[in-house]
């Protein structure tokens, strides 16, 4: 995905729940491994928009799925999870979680092969804006007017971002498959923020370990469906590149959750964003893609509403611990 929001409340999670307090004061180094890990999705992104000419979407989920799982072992092993890091209470959850994400990775696979980069980048944004939503119509989070006006906000940046997209539906085939890659990447941010709804429901019983490994087993698996619709054999460069995804995406995932051991949320999640700089030059220096005005600005709205919504989120969760401190006499 063009961020990895989709695993941030995992990642989240296992800070708060796996991790000892005093792990959480090396801000630089959280920061780090969370432009690192955001880095490495990028370049997997860009190694998915190179492949989507030649290879079937469903092929490169595949790819980009199975050879995550050998990396996530590896940093199973590494944590100490390895034996029990893959057991799980809830497997229906966990089937949910995966298709709502599965569903997610794959049009947004196929939309990076239908528009510009940065494009897909800004439009994905809309996920965490999204998730406030589902989590008030889903799991009964309360949603006050500042976060209702942040949501707004941010939704309105999306609007300008997809807005010369959906004029060009009656401009031939050229406007036509432009609009079908931003409503593809619309609808991927909506499935991705299902998945963090199930995730939220999920983290009070399952290990960050698990929702990780079984994710990837899942999409391993759902990919395959799409055997029917003419999976191609690639040439041995482009089988490379194609593992390269998996690799990338394990590793960004591995680096992802380190993040958030080393540093609070609110410290590291606004530089999700840092996707967008990733993006815009990767698209310029390999694609000529030159971002327009309209969409930079965009851009820059959605961002500004997310990070008003991560400031506020620290903001409440400060008051939530300082209650829990006042229930248990200052323990």
């Amino acid at each position: 995905m063009p961020a990895p929001f989709a695993h941030s409340q995992t990642a989240r999670a296992a800070a708060a729940a796996e991790n000892a307090p005093e792990d959480r004061n090396q801000p630089l180094r959280g920061i780090l491994y969370k432009i690192t890990s955001v880095l490495l999705m990028v370049v997997m992104q860009g190694i998915v928009k190179y492949a989507s000419d030649d290879i079937p979407t469903g092929e490169i989920m595949f790819f980009r799925s199975f050879f995550a799982i050998p990396v996530i072992v590896v940093w199973m092993a590494a944590t100490g999870h390895l034996g029990d890091g893959w057991k799980t209470r809830d497997p229906i959850g966990h089937f949910y979680r995966g298709f709502a994400g599965g569903l997610s990775q794959g049009m947004i696979f196929a939309a990076l092969g239908l528009l510009s980069f940065p494009e897909v980048t800004a439009i994905y944004y809309a996920a965490p804006l999204i998730v406030v939503i589902l989590a008030a119509m889903f799991l009964g989070e309360q949603v006050r007017a500042f976060r209702l006006f942040t949501v707004g906000l941010g939704l309105a940046g999306v609007l300008i971002v997809l807005s010369p997209r959906l004029e060009t539906l009656n401009a031939g085939d050229v406007g036509g498959t432009q609009a079908l890659g931003a409503m593809l990447a619309l609808t991927s941010a909506i499935c991705g923020a299902l998945a963090q709804v199930f995730i939220r429901k999920m983290v009070a019983q399952e290990s960050t370990s698990s929702i990780v490994f079984w994710f990837s087993v899942n999409c391993s698996v759902l990919s395959l469906i799409t055997l029917p619709w003419g999976w191609v054999m690639p040439s041995a460069g482009m089988a490379v590149a194609l593992v390269l995804t998996g690799v990338l995406g394990g590793l960004g995932q591995v680096f992802l959750t380190a993040s958030y051991r080393y540093a609070d949320a609110s410290i590291v999640a606004p530089f999700e964003y840092t996707s967008m700089v990733f993006a815009l030059g990767a698209g310029w220096l390999i694609w000529s893609e030159v971002p327009s005005l309209q969409m930079l600005g965009g851009a820059a709205l959605i961002m500004f509403a997310g990070i008003l919504i991560i400031l506020r989120e620290r903001k409440l969760g400060l008051q939530r611990a300082r209650q829990r401190r006042a229930m248990t006499g200052g323990s």
